[in-house]
């Protein structure tokens, strides 16, 4: 498979921590937003519910549960979040979560604790 220059150029600049990539992606999240209708926290609340859904990888929890918080969105608002995708996707999916979210949120989660 054969790439075009730009998207390994943009793969590569993400990859590589390079500001001007970093930000075509957050304008993107912006546009997003702007377009979703959405006020910032629904937004945020919004993708990391479908985060939880999705099951995604551990490391998209950081970048969403920072951004939430940014819009203002409450630590105790994301616990909220949990409870009510619970009957939705499962205790599962909520326990693995719990433990990215409160990763992200700088909890320590302490796997000796009796």
């Amino acid at each position: 498979m054969s790439l075009s220059p730009g998207t390994s150029d943009v793969f590569l600049g993400v990859a590589q921590h390079d500001v001007n990539a970093l930000e075509g992606l957050f304008q993107a999240r912006l546009d997003n937003l702007e377009a979703s209708g959405l006020d910032p926290k629904t937004y945020s609340l919004a993708n990391i519910a479908a985060l939880i859904a999705a099951d995604a990888a551990p490391a998209s929890y950081v970048f969403q549960v920072g951004f939430a918080l940014d819009a203002g969105v409450t630590p105790e608002e994301i616990l909220g979040l949990l409870v009510a995708l619970n009957p939705t996707v499962g205790n599962v999916r909520i326990v693995a979560a719990a433990a990215e979210i409160a990763f992200a949120l700088g909890i320590e989660i302490d796997a000796d604790k009796d």
